[in-house]
Parts: C-alpha cells; structure tokens; sequence
C-alpha cells in the first residue's frame, strides 16, 4: 500500500511561524494545476505495482482551490494509479475557506455555507484537516492567519455534520498564552467532539517573520518551561477525554488516527506531487524543486525537477530510531537487528541504557516470558518532550 501527497503551494497570506514553499498570488494557477496532473502521468510508473490507500491535499493551503480544480487532480489520480476501494482522502483547510462571510448587503455575521462541505464529500474527500491554531483572536492576530475565532467555530459547527473524520491543528507554547488560555482552547476542541488532534509547539524558524520579530524586540521570546506545561496538560487531558497519544504531535480517538501519516511512520512509499512536495521508496527519497515556475517549466518539457538522495545503511537505521521513538509502537530490537544487522541492535542497546536509567525510555517485552517475545524501546511520558535530543543521541555517524 502506499500514499499520495499533494502539495498546494497557495496562501492568502503568509503566517508568520512558517516556512513551508507558498506564494500568495495565485496568478499560476492554472498552469500549476496542468502541471500537477501532467506530473501524476509522468510518474505513474514509479508506483504501478503499488496500491494507492490514501490520498493527502497539503500545503500551503489546499481550501484555497476550487472543488473543481481538485478535481483535477483527483481524476489524475484515479486514471493513473490503482486506488484502493475505500482511500483515506484529506484535505487541510483553513476556516475562513469553508464559511461564506455574508449574504449580500447584510452588514455583519457569517453564513455558514454546506454546499463547499457536499460537494468535497462529491469527489471523495472524507476526512478534513482543519487549521484552528487558537480559538482566540489574539492569538489568531498574532500569528497572522486570515481566519477569527468566530469562523472556526462556525466553520466546526458545519463540519461536524457532514465529517465524521475531523481533525484540527492547535499550536501551544506562545508566549502569551497562560496554562488557563490554553486548557480553554482544549475545552473547545472536546467540545465539538473531535476525534483527532494535531498539536505543535510554537517554533522560530529561520527566516520567518516570527524569527525577525524576535530578533527585533518586537514578540517576546519563547519559553520551553511553558511549552512543556501545555505538553503536559495536552497529553493528560487528550487521554482523559478518550484519545491515544500515538506520534508526538498526532492524538486520535481508536480508529482516527491519520491513515496517510501512520504511513509515513512505518515507512510505507509515498509519492509527493508538486513543488516541494517528497517523495519516498525503498531506499531513496527525493523532493521537488521549490519554486513554481521552475517547477511548471520543466514539467512542461516533461523533466522532473527534482533531486534524488539514496539513502545508505545508516540513514534508515537513524530514521527508523527518531521515528520509532516519536510513536506508541515504538522501536523493535528484533527489527532493527533483522533490517541492519546486530551491529546496529547492540549500538541502540548500549546507547539507550542511560536513558532507561533515568526514565526517559523503557524497554517492553510484549508476551512476556515467551520464547522469541520482541523487545520494544519506546518513550515514558517524562521522555515525550525531549524525544529529539534522545534519538540523535543513539544515532550511528558514518
């Protein structure tokens, strides 16, 4: 089974914590969504022994287009590729996407508008992926997203009732965001009774607005103790209201978690579409260029504009350690021996002793007492938050 992921490149306005590739000006579209299609074709030999499972619309901001114009993109898919009976389609969405603003002439409030929600339900999408971030307009304001809380919550309402797979990002750790603004915004979330979250510490990335506001005086600095007390709290909170921790960032209900990015964890191939969009099989990963209208012109002379990185021995077996530690599952010794050698298994045992030690990670033994019983190292929640440092700690450098 394997994964395609679609890459929007669009925005109406850039937030100022990202660096993901976008262009606010939608002046290539049509040409990008040609190109798009055109790519779909040109690599559908790549995975033509392949089942196709799920389908991911990310970006930039896939809300931005037109159902019809995904269309496009899905029909590219399903004339190419062998799709499975029943794909997981996602789309990511902002709100304001999703809810009309007013009717004509009337001066105030919003509308909220089903159509948009029928008609992706039309061509296949089943499970929508909501950016929130926060349900406060200060927040929303400081982060520059387009969207209010007013039509987040609008936009759930509407949702709700035509998805039953739902998930929403919330981003924590802003520095003006106390312990009783963030629970409020998991109030919210609870209460509209959705069945997965996605959650990321606020980061400065180079580069970004947020990185030069920093640096300028102008947003207070950030506070990894605050960020770690969100943690903390969302981890408790999640599992009280029914849902399973399984990836750092990801909390779903049994049944919910993301078919698309489980995938990705498990190291399933993937086909990633546009620019920037990457790409993954067996042992090599490759990425597109990021810049549209290199991207467009060479799909156009039918080149793929992209780059190509084998991956050695090595690099999956640290792969396969910062991923395995960021899940439930956790890593396998059995595995990890199987697919890299004893060599690789006795560096990770060795290496994760100190931090079994202190409490960081554990080592399972799934049945227990039964001969062959796999040993599993995964994290305790007092590891969770400094997964990162603990895994390239056991990396092997070539």
């Amino acid at each position: 089974m394997s994964g395609i992921y679609i890459h929007i490149p669009f925005c109406k306005q850039a937030c100022h914590y990202c660096d993901f590739h976008f262009s606010t000006s939608l002046k290539k579209k049509k040409e990008l969504l040609s190109a798009m299609a055109k790519e779909l074709q040109l690599r559908k030999n790549e995975f033509e022994n392949q089942t196709i499972e799920t389908i991911y619309f990310g970006g930039g901001t896939p809300s931005l287009l037109a159902v019809e114009e995904l269309q496009i993109l899905t029909d590219a898919i399903y004339k190419n590729y062998t799709v499975s009976t029943d794909p997981e389609i996602t789309l990511e969405a902002n709100p304001d996407d999703l809810v009309s603003l007013r009717h004509p002439g009337q001066a105030s409030g919003l509308m909220q508008s089903s159509t948009v929600f029928r008609d992706l339900k039309g061509i296949g999408v089943n499970r929508l992926s909501i950016g929130i971030q926060s349900f406060f307009d200060d927040d929303l304001k400081a982060m520059n997203r387009a969207h209010s809380a007013h039509h987040a919550k609008i936009c759930l309402e509407e949702a709700r009732s035509f998805f039953d797979n739902v998930t929403i990002d919330l981003i924590y750790g802003m520095p003006d965001m106390d312990l009783k603004k963030w629970n409020a915004n998991l109030d919210m979330a609870f209460a509209y009774e959705i069945n997965h979250i996605s959650s990321y510490a606020l980061t400065v990335e180079p580069k970004t607005a947020l990185d030069h506001f920093i640096k300028q005086g102008k947003y207070p600095p950030l506070d990894d103790h605050l960020a770690l007390e969100h943690f903390r709290h969302l981890i408790e909170r999640s599992e009280k209201q029914g849902f399973l921790h399984y990836e750092l960032s990801n909390f779903g209900r049994p049944n919910y978690f993301s078919k698309h990015n489980t995938s990705y964890w498990q190291g399933k191939p993937y086909l990633g579409i546009g620019p920037s969009a990457h790409s993954f099989k067996e042992n090599q990963r490759s990425w597109n260029v990021s810049n549209n209208t290199e991207y467009i012109k060479a799909i156009q002379g039918e080149t793929l504009p992209r780059t190509v990185e084998n991956l050695s021995l090595t690099d999956r077996y640290n792969e396969s350690v910062m991923i395995g530690l960021r899940t439930m599952w956790g890593v396998s010794l059995k595995k990890i021996e199987r697919d890299f050698g004893v060599d690789y298994a006795e560096h990770l045992e060795r290496g994760s002793q100190k931090f079994i030690d202190s409490g960081l990670l554990q080592m399972s033994v799934p049945g227990s007492g039964v001969k062959g019983s796999d040993r599993m190292l995964k994290t305790t929640p007092k590891g969770k938050f400094l997964i990162d440092g603990m895994a390239s700690d056991l990396f092997v450098l070539d």
